[in-house]
């Protein structure tokens, strides 16, 4: 990497942001931080950001609508999608919208440079199968998706009570 890379880093974890940046600083890459969407996307128009690492819960909002925001102001912009608890369904979803890669927490400086690169081979994306929580999850996520991030509409699409959903998205994301 040369020093010319600049990346934009957006993730509301503040703690996370500052050691990802000293990471990527050891490596020649100088990088912006952002914790919302406004200030990521105010970077993007002001700056000349090659590359950006997403985390895919900010503060309650979902990356995934973030995502072809930043394609729109910077078509060329590389994304890569961060996420605590991934699930198939968010990951689709996340290529679907313009995202290069999609990565699960915590990872390395190295497989994050890596996860921008092109793929040899196909990834072997899992060797046990998952759980029934895990099933769960890739399920109540999938909905999500379909109705755009809406809790109440969820909620009612899953017959569930809209403060359970709330409570197993909650649980779920302090996993991260």
């Amino acid at each position: 990497m040369t020093t010319q890379e600049l990346w934009l880093l957006v993730d509301d974890d503040q703690a996370f942001l500052q050691v990802l940046a000293r990471s990527l600083s050891r490596q020649g890459i100088e990088t912006l931080c952002a914790s919302d969407a406004d200030s990521a996307l105010e970077a993007i128009r002001t700056r000349p950001v090659n590359r950006c690492v997403l985390d895919l819960n900010l503060s309650g909002e979902s990356g995934l609508q973030l995502l072809p925001e930043l394609l729109e102001q910077k078509p060329d912009l590389d994304v890569l999608v961060l996420t605590g608890y991934g699930s198939i369904a968010t990951a689709v979803e996340a290529m679907r919208r313009g995202a290069v890669n999609y990565l699960c927490k915590p990872v390395t400086v190295n497989q994050l440079m890596n996860g921008f690169e092109p793929l040899d081979a196909p990834p072997d994306l899992r060797p046990e199968p998952p759980s029934v929580e895990e099933m769960e999850w890739e399920h109540i996520q999938r909905v999500l998706n379909e109705h755009d991030g809406n809790i109440s509409a969820t909620a009612r699409a899953l017959n569930m009570h809209r403060r359970t959903l709330q409570r197993k998205l909650q649980k779920h994301s302090r996993w991260r």
